[in-house]
């Protein structure tokens, strides 16, 4: 009988990563409902031969270069045929029955078009993890944050969010989502390369109509961070324009220059803050960051008609100025 699941894992020069991690991942992975895949983005190292000596029962799917986190998915779903898919970061470890939570409860709610699990750090278990922690939400802005996690402040798992909720977006470090729903909505946008391409992803599935949700009844940990520091001028760079480019893509007229003029005064105010700092890097990433987005955005001519952003919070204020640091203040006046 063919299994309705695929864990696909994108690999690119990750032998490490796929040697620490890997093993738990099949361990844990039920075989009835699921494959393990590792989908590889032209590696040079010595990956695939560590998958053939190591892991024969793992199904390796070869692109001939390295695509990007976006497309490289992309072409990996195109090349296998599974009634759902999860998107799983080589970095993460997973724990017993994980699969078993997310595909049952995808299977009795027909409404739910991807889901996440409950994401804790590796390096601080009791920790939840900075991407994704127990689901994510966009602010009124479009800054994102998390159930347990906003801006720079990680918050420990007392148990404060172990009920299902719908979110906004889940983490790309492990999101199961309906194979043919990705596919309707044309998958991840392989022009935002890395970063932010799960939100967009699940933003337009909510505009298709349906629920994103977290089932923190799964427990996975992310080691995070494995692609690039979050001080890197890169990330600046890709943070910043992904984010601009998402809320381009996304909102209606009605209300979309508004909010990127918005943004662009925050963005200015980053990079006062980085050139105060003497990082001129980070400084010049902004301006890079803004230039190609400009460029970038002539390629979206067609927008939704309705705006999904929240009219609250607002990030930047609940969190530096009323010191709302977590997001159970967030519900607090």
């Amino acid at each position: 009988m063919d299994k309705p699941v695929a864990v696909i894992i994108l690999n690119w020069n990750g032998e490490k990563m796929l040697s620490r991690f890997l093993p738990e991942v099949v361990k844990t992975t039920d075989p009835d409902i699921a494959d393990v895949i590792v989908a590889d983005n032209g590696s040079t190292d010595n990956s695939l031969q560590l998958l053939a000596e190591r892991f024969p029962d793992v199904k390796v799917v070869r692109l001939d270069r390295n695509y990007g986190f976006a497309e490289g998915y992309n072409r990996a779903i195109a090349m296998t045929r599974y009634r759902y898919t999860v998107l799983l970061n080589s970095d993460v470890a997973t724990t017993a029955g994980w699969i078993n939570t997310l595909y049952d409860y995808m299977e009795s709610h027909p409404a739910t078009g991807a889901v996440q699990p409950k994401i804790r750090a590796v390096e601080h278990p009791e920790q939840f993890e900075y991407a994704g922690a127990a689901g994510g939400y966009l602010d009124c802005n479009g800054y994102p944050y998390c159930r347990g996690r906003i801006f720079d402040t990680v918050e420990t798992d007392e148990g404060q969010y172990d009920d299902v909720a719908e979110i906004f977006w889940a983490s790309g470090a492990a999101l199961m989502v309906r194979t043919a729903i990705y596919e309707t909505v044309r998958g991840l946008d392989a022009d935002f390369f890395a970063h932010m391409e799960e939100i967009d992803l699940c933003w337009r599935i909510k505009l298709a109509g349906y629920k994103i949700e977290a089932v923190p009844q799964s427990v996975i940990y992310h080691l995070g961070g494995g692609t690039l520091p979050a001080s890197n001028p890169r990330k600046t760079y890709l943070n910043f324009r992904n984010n601009l480019l998402l809320l381009h893509k996304n909102l209606p007229d009605s209300c979309r220059k508004r909010r990127l003029f918005i943004r662009r005064l925050y963005d200015t105010a980053a990079w006062g803050k980085f050139v105060a700092s003497f990082d001129f890097k980070n400084a010049a990433a902004v301006i890079r960051a803004h230039r190609d987005f400009r460029k970038m955005a002539r390629r979206y001519t067609e927008h939704p008609d309705t705006n999904l952003l929240p009219p609250t919070p607002n990030i930047i204020s609940a969190y530096y100025l009323r010191r709302k640091a977590t997001f159970s203040a967030l519900k607090t006046k």
